[in-house]
């Protein structure tokens, strides 16, 4: 397939274009900067500038693209950055490829478990309802903005991530290093449920849904075995083989981080993916502790 891919330098989608090429595909970058590469298209996804002359004959998207909503404080134009990068420059994107002579047939977008808002201790599927918060504003937004491609007559998958545990970047390089000297421990309570996969299972899973035309709709890309905080930082002192004994108190991740703190760290969120396994995908890491054991050998 010739597959275009946007945010194909962050950590999943540098891993996506690896495998994608490996397995024999073509892959078309879209970039920030004008390039004169044959395997790079120039967009800018706030005003929706792009060059669409390369464009041509792709059978498929990945649309990753979005500010990285776990650096600096939430504020009002972080926050508009966070909404514009997803769902302007979603929008922005449909409807260039739908203007296309013969548009692609599939776009992936992704979106995030955040569309829940917290769930609490109840496992939550594909059918949940829309939560609260702005992450589930953004989110819900983001996939609305897929309409004209599903309009146009495209096969959309969005995508609905957790936490992505990698050991290049993301959430699990960030909790290393304390865990490492043995200041890792739980946050707030430690009854939060954390829904995660590992970065090989997103991959593969991505290409699986490329591959596969029955696979459409909202799937949600975690792993089968959420885990509570608290679970998670004992998995985490038990394959480093240090102590787990300083907490984050709640008040003063909200203190430090405001309002992410609540929707990024406190947030429960039990979510199951039951719409890819019905339709048979099977995932390398079920479970977290085998992950961390092979990411941080």
């Amino acid at each position: 397939m010739k597959v275009l891919v946007s945010g194909s330098t962050g950590m999943v989608g540098s891993a996506l274009v690896e495998q994608l090429q490996s397995k024999g595909h073509q892959v078309i970058s879209l970039v920030r900067s004008k390039s004169d590469r044959e395997n790079e298209v120039f967009w800018d996804p706030i005003i929706g500038k792009l060059d669409t002359s390369k464009l041509e004959g792709v059978d498929g998207v990945v649309n990753l693209a979005g500010e990285n909503i776990s650096t600096g404080r939430w504020s009002p134009q972080k926050k508009k950055r966070i909404w514009d990068s997803r769902v302007l420059g979603t929008q922005n994107l449909v409807r260039a490829l739908s203007h296309l002579e013969a548009p692609p047939k599939i776009l992936i977008n992704a979106s995030a478990i955040g569309f829940y808002g917290d769930t609490g201790s109840t496992p939550v599927n594909e059918s949940g309802s829309y939560g609260s918060g702005f992450l589930a504003s953004v989110c819900k937004d983001w996939e609305e903005a897929t309409q004209e491609a599903e309009k146009n007559g495209m096969r959309v998958v969005k995508l609905r991530i957790g936490m992505v545990v990698s050991p290049t970047g993301g959430a699990l390089k960030k909790m290393l290093l304390p865990f490492k000297l043995g200041f890792g421990g739980k946050v707030g309570s430690g009854k939060q449920y954390m829904s995660w996969i590992s970065i090989d299972d997103l991959i593969s899973l991505i290409i699986y849904s490329l591959e596969n035309q029955n696979v459409s709709g909202v799937i949600n890309a975690v792993a089968p075995n959420p885990v509570t905080n608290t679970e998670f930082t004992k998995a985490m002192g038990k394959v480093l083989n240090r102590p787990t004994i300083f907490p984050l108190p709640a008040f003063v991740a909200r203190t430090m981080l405001g309002e992410m703190a609540d929707e990024l760290l406190l947030v429960s969120a039990r979510v199951v993916p039951k719409a890819i396994t019905d339709h048979g995908f099977t995932f390398k890491y079920p479970v977290i502790e085998k992950a961390l054991k092979d990411y941080l050998s």
